[in-house]
């Protein structure tokens, strides 16, 4: 997936990966096999972005993927991530490129 960013005068096509954990949402072991899964492609095709999608739900799905996100070795992998102040259910993994 192409996702357009502005800047300044110019636009940039960036590529984008997007996992929805909702199909997974109550298998333990699988949400991390996803994230880590996404993690490594995104690394491997040096994509520029991930948005993850935990969901609105209570929260614990999304903590737990921040939770993911914030061990050393995952997080050496990436440069930062976002919460979408719009949409609490998202999440944008940033990576340099």
């Amino acid at each position: 997936m192409l996702l357009e960013i502005a800047e300044g005068h110019r636009v940039h096509a960036v590529a984008k990966l997007k996992l929805d954990l909702h199909e997974v949402y109550n298998k333990g072991d699988r949400i991390d096999e996803e994230l880590s899964r996404v993690i490594a492609e995104a690394v491997a095709k040096r994509i520029a972005l991930v948005e993850i999608i935990p969901g609105k739900g209570s929260g614990q799905l999304k903590k737990r993927v921040l939770k993911f996100l914030d061990q050393p070795d995952i997080k050496a992998l990436y440069h930062r991530i976002d919460k979408d102040s719009k949409n609490f259910g998202r999440i944008f993994v940033h990576f340099r490129r």
